[in-house]
């Protein structure tokens, strides 16, 4: 018998040991690697970087080799981009658990941004989806400069005439996540009521609008600052959460999209009707080897010990669902709240801004060319 406990704590102590190890490894912050130096007469443009992990103070503005289409690609003149809490977990490295993909010590890609609108400067042979001139918007790595290269199958599709570049490129992550919230995992039908909870920030303003261009009973939740915006936005309700609990009202929901993650699942339960469905898109950031997947742990656990469906999910961004987003724009039904605006040598503190967790709507970048200035229309 004492030789099996021997056994025992041996294998725990290398367990504990090779755990230890794993969370050094995952979490260590690597030096900055120096600028690439380019060879001579390489054409050049202004782009977002980060070289190693950290704070807002990594981020730099460095001239970079300007994309070149591939075949089946597109090249565009950035004119706008949308800030995204992604970007500020990428630049921090944070969860460390996403240091698997996206580097170890320090990022495998250093260009920082995904949202995006601007102008098609030319296209591959093969590409037939779009022409040079078009105005386009969509999400592609590193948006934060003043070119992006992608394919044309890629997230990509023609801007709406009526919407500005700047309010194009704050749809792409935002609206998408609440779209497939909405309709992929929470399957809103016509007539059912809805709640979303974090209804003043980027993917509850246009969570709020999705859901009521889909039919449903909107109630959205926020804090006094930010209850016209939400009234305006289209909400048939306003919850005040600075003064009431929504979790103790008598009111039942049949869809929940929650992006803030700070009420127990048992007291969403409690204002949901049997067969409701509640779905996560976001969740408290302070914990920093998984963050907010934390919540996907806690959704997985509980869901199955109970009658409603509790989901938590990252978006995909598709074309397809840009199509659809599209469309809603062009017929006025889906429209950008913005909260604020950054040239893009000021990035750095549009990213710290939106890390800080209170912006209203969405911030977005005023993309110039070091050569040519133009307006954002």
């Amino acid at each position: 018998m004492q030789r099996r406990y021997q056994i025992l704590g041996g294998s725990l102590i290398v367990v504990a040991a090779a755990a230890a190890g794993f969370a050094a490894y995952i979490s260590h912050e690597g030096e900055c690697r120096p600028p690439e130096i380019l060879a001579s007469g390489t054409p050049t443009m202004k782009a977002v970087v980060y070289r190693c992990y950290g704070g807002p103070e990594r981020v730099t503005l460095e001239d970079v080799a300007k994309p070149v289409p591939t075949d089946n690609g597109v090249l565009v003149k950035v004119r706008a981009a949308g800030v995204n809490p992604l970007d500020w977990h990428e630049l921090r490295g944070l969860p460390y658990v996403m240091r698997l993909s996206a580097g170890v010590g320090a990022p495998k890609y250093i260009r920082l941004g995904t949202d995006f609108a601007g102008t098609v400067e030319a296209v591959g042979k093969n590409v037939t989806r779009f022409k040079p001139g078009d105005d386009v918007f969509g999400g592609a790595g590193g948006a934060f400069a003043e070119y992006v290269s992608l394919g044309e199958s890629r997230a990509l599709v023609l801007k709406p005439p009526n919407m500005t570049f700047e309010q194009a490129a704050a749809v792409p992550i935002a609206a998408v996540t609440a779209l497939q919230a909405l309709r992929d995992k929470g399957g809103l039908q016509p007539g059912q009521k809805v709640l979303v909870n974090g209804a003043s920030g980027g993917v509850g303003t246009f969570a709020v609008q999705i859901a009521k261009a889909m039919g449903a009973e909107v109630t959205g939740v926020c804090s006094t600052r930010n209850v016209a915006m939400v009234q305006a936005l289209g909400a048939d309700h306003v919850i005040d959460y600075t003064k009431d609990n929504f979790t103790q009202g008598s009111q039942r929901y049949d869809v929940i999209v929650d992006t803030v993650g700070n009420h127990a699942l048992a007291d969403l339960r409690r204002v949901m009707p049997p067969r409701g469905r509640m779905v996560l898109v976001g969740g408290p950031s302070d914990g920093k080897w998984i963050g907010p997947l934390s919540g996907a742990i806690g959704v997985a656990a509980y869901s199955p010990f109970v009658s409603q469906d509790f989901t938590f999910f990252l978006a995909e961004l598709t074309h397809q669902d840009l199509e659809v987003l599209r469309d809603l724009m062009q017929t006025g039904k889906l429209t950008t709240a913005i909260d604020r605006r950054y040239p893009l040598s000021e990035t750095a503190a549009a990213i710290g801004y939106v890390e800080e967790g209170h912006t209203r709507g969405k911030v977005v970048i005023e993309v110039a060319s070091a050569t040519e200035s133009w307006p954002i229309r």
